[in-house]
């Protein structure tokens, strides 16, 4: 049987992990670390801190190269399968390799592993191979580092909020009946298909991290902005991680 503990660690804050999710570190005896390039080092680098402060000594801290998904695949959800799956198969080889005879295995999600995240996706396909048992510890998401940074409540009084992606914006507009929309996994700032008018933007790039920016205001006089700083700072780091929230006003 292997026990498998999907820890969230919050958006880049070491302080951000919970004592739920620490006594879940303590308790592990495997932590797998993976890697995804060395222009996201710093991502794999927080793991390996937070494991130093945190895990057992005799817990096995082991990384392994994370697949990389074909962003060429005419299917879009058809290539997410095929890289998921792939993805799989490389947790069967280390936990083969490092618990032969079972025990307590731990990933460290960025954010929470419910929002925007497949790891949850990715272990259901382990079931067919090998007895498992999952659970999750909840982490700060990165909706909640960016209201936070901002001071500002995510929603309106009594209104919903719309979560999606950046895909999702381009490719079918605003959401209908929400005024507040916050866009997660936009690579190409999406929200310049948007018709600007009345429209209020809080954006953030490192959120939670000592690497934090932060800026907001009316899409129309910001928008422009927030592409060149995001552009910037990708450029100065080889990756960045960001989100935002639109309002009508």
């Amino acid at each position: 049987m292997i026990e498998l503990s999907l820890i969230g660690i919050g958006t880049g804050n070491p302080r951000h992990l919970t004592l739920q999710a620490i006594d879940a570190m303590r308790s592990a005896d495997l932590i797998l670390i993976p890697l995804k390039g060395a222009q996201k080092d710093d991502l794999a680098g927080l793991r390996r801190r937070i494991c130093a402060d945190h895990c057992a000594p005799d817990c096995q801290v082991i990384e392994f190269p994370l697949p990389v998904r074909d962003a060429s695949h005419a299917d879009y959800r058809q290539g997410v399968d095929d890289w998921h799956d792939a993805i799989a198969q490389a947790w069967l080889g280390q936990i083969r390799q490092y618990l032969p005879e079972g025990g307590k295995l731990a990933f460290l999600i960025w954010g929470d592993p419910s929002l925007y995240d497949s790891t949850l996706r990715i272990a259901e396909r382990l079931t067919a191979h090998l007895p498992l048992q999952t659970q999750v510890i909840p982490g700060i998401t990165a909706i909640q580092a960016l209201c936070a940074a901002h001071a500002i409540p995510l929603n309106t009084i009594g209104a919903p909020v719309h979560v999606t992606t950046g895909r999702n914006l381009r490719d079918h507009g605003w959401p209908a009946e929400s005024d507040s929309v916050v866009v997660m996994l936009d690579g190409s700032c999406s929200f310049q298909t948007l018709p600007p008018k009345d429209l209020y933007i809080w954006w953030g790039g490192f959120v939670g991290m000592p690497e934090q920016i932060l800026l907001k205001g009316p899409l129309a006089e910001i928008g422009s902005r927030i592409i060149e700083t995001r552009a910037q700072a990708r450029a100065a780091h080889g990756w960045i991680m960001d989100i935002y929230l639109l309002r009508r006003v």
